[in-house]
């Protein structure tokens, strides 16, 4: 008897839309954790994902109504956690950050305001950067704003708990800024594995 292996949904380009899908929900703020990226990081976890992806480490993530309203006090908090020498950037997941622009360009225009690049901004998302690159204005702004992203679906199939800071072979670390000039992906230059 063969086993169907399932696999996450897949859209069409500009399918699906922040402004159609996101209510501005937001699942968990983590300060000062040293999981969700490069040295130690505050991790925002944005809430509604339509990739749905068998196998998510972060199910309760997918419903766009999870969790509280991203807030200005939220935002305030996140900025003072941000302010602390020894802290590295901000981390976006979720949930899907691309499907949830209104609240992670808001954030990382104000971090670019305050901090400059002096504070790096990190994300993950399912969709891969060729699928980023044919998406809607929001999403392109916000890739813009990012200097790692760890793109692509995580695939069962592919579960490799061995990786660096993604969860399945095919997802890639990659440096946007280095990308965005050179208009092809570009590798993250201090992966290891």
């Amino acid at each position: 008897m063969s086993r169907t292996i399932k696999e996450p949904n897949n859209p069409m380009p500009k399918e699906w839309k922040a402004s159609e899908l996101s209510q501005n929900f937001i699942a968990d703020y983590k300060a000062f954790n040293f999981v969700d990226g490069e040295g130690v990081r505050c991790s925002l976890y944005v809430s509604g994902c339509k990739f749905m992806c068998p196998g998510c480490y972060n199910v309760v993530a997918q419903n766009f109504h999870y969790g509280q309203p991203y807030s200005q006090e939220l935002e305030d908090q996140i900025i003072e956690d941000l302010s602390k020498d020894y802290v590295q950037g901000l981390t976006l997941l979720g949930g899907e950050p691309f499907l949830n622009t209104d609240v992670c360009i808001q954030l990382s225009r104000r971090i670019r305001k305050e901090f400059g690049h002096t504070k790096d901004i990190w994300s993950w998302t399912g969709y891969t950067w060729d699928e980023l690159q044919v998406e809607t204005e929001d999403k392109l702004e916000l890739l813009s704003l990012i200097d790692v992203l760890v793109d692509g679906r995580f695939l069962e199939a592919e579960k490799d708990l061995t990786l660096q800071f993604r969860g399945s072979a095919n997802q890639r670390i990659i440096d946007v800024p280095k990308s965005l000039a050179q208009d092809e992906v570009v590798i993250w230059d201090k992966l290891v594995r």
